[in-house]
């Protein structure tokens, strides 16, 4: 067990030290392009200022990346990023090469760190140790996955409760006259409180829309989410941006659609939880039910013993 803790805190520490000596490298070479390049009016800015602001979360990250991109060609890498996890990353917006090499040097991270804390807590002995060891490892690869999974399915049930009221904005600004492109502005624009999620994704469509991606690869970014009612408000959208007409009354039977389906599925959730409500009355309520019911007879039945004891 002393051995396996002496290597892995020799490992941490290489690569600690090698990851700040690139940091600080990178560091002042961004200082020299930034004195190069900034005015004279800003040339008072101090390097305290600049150390300030990369203090924190900042060089955590920056950490991280430089793990994950040392690792991200090699066969370690690629067997870690699969492609689930890469949907997973573009449903939360960071399926980019910064946000993989972050995601894969943070599991690399967990993996080497976890052990070591596990390891002077159990102090385990022979076999045991490589056991715990490797349990701890495998523990700190794993977590950041579920983490990056409930982030995902977190964002997925925002956006399907958004949808509705997307469709209904869309189509009461084709009605007083908005074309696609002006109503898909608005909602980007004054309905960002109603729709956090959504009203920033068509925010971003409409950015890349207008460097030049077509309206498709523009809204490329809600099919990710894995709802088959995003897919279909983009099929519509694309549709009508391609070959013109109206796109009020397929909007209102598409929302109309919606809502039955939503109706189905409450009913649905509403049956299986009386199922399972039935299992909680038999575990908590009946057995009140008989001490309450049966309770005053077996006083009584206790009491007439007692009785015939003392005759």
């Amino acid at each position: 067990m002393v051995v396996a803790v002496v290597a892995l805190v020799a490992g941490l520490a290489l690569l600690a030290n090698e990851a700040v000596r690139h940091v600080r490298q990178r560091r002042v070479e961004s200082r020299v392009i930034d004195r190069a390049l900034q005015l004279p009016s800003t040339s008072g800015t101090t390097d305290a200022e600049t150390e300030h602001e990369e203090h924190g979360w900042q060089v955590v990250v920056r950490w991280l990346d430089l793990l994950g991109k040392r690792f991200e060609r090699s066969r370690l890498g690629q067997a870690l990023i699969t492609p689930e996890d890469r949907m997973l990353l573009g449903q939360i917006n960071r399926n980019t090469g910064e946000g993989r090499a972050v995601f894969l040097g943070l599991r690399l991270a967990l993996a080497m760190a976890v052990p070591l804390p596990v390891l002077l807590w159990q102090a385990p002995s022979g076999f045991r140790a490589f056991v715990v060891f490797i349990g701890a490892a495998a523990f700190g690869l794993i977590a950041p996955k579920f983490a990056l999974s409930a982030w995902a399915q977190r964002l997925r049930k925002r956006a399907d409760s958004e949808l509705p009221l997307l469709i209904d904005l869309l189509r009461l600004l084709q009605g007083v006259g908005f074309s696609v492109d002006q109503s898909l502005q608005m909602v980007a624009d004054r309905f960002q409180e109603a729709m956090p999620l959504l009203s920033r994704e068509v925010g971003d469509a409409n950015a890349l829309y207008l460097r030049g991606r077509s309206r498709m690869q523009s809204l490329h970014r809600l099919c990710e989410f894995d709802n088959d009612g995003l897919k279909t408000l983009v099929q519509i959208l694309v549709q009508v941006h391609e070959h013109g007409g109206a796109v009020q009354e397929p909007l209102r039977q598409f929302g109309d659609r919606l809502r039955e389906q939503r109706k189905l599925r409450m009913k649905e959730q509403s049956g299986k939880l009386s199922v399972k409500m039935t299992v909680v009355m038999m575990l908590t309520l009946i057995p009140a039910l008989m001490v309450v019911l049966a309770g005053p007879a077996v006083i009584s039945l206790i009491a007439s013993m007692t009785k015939l004891q003392g005759h």
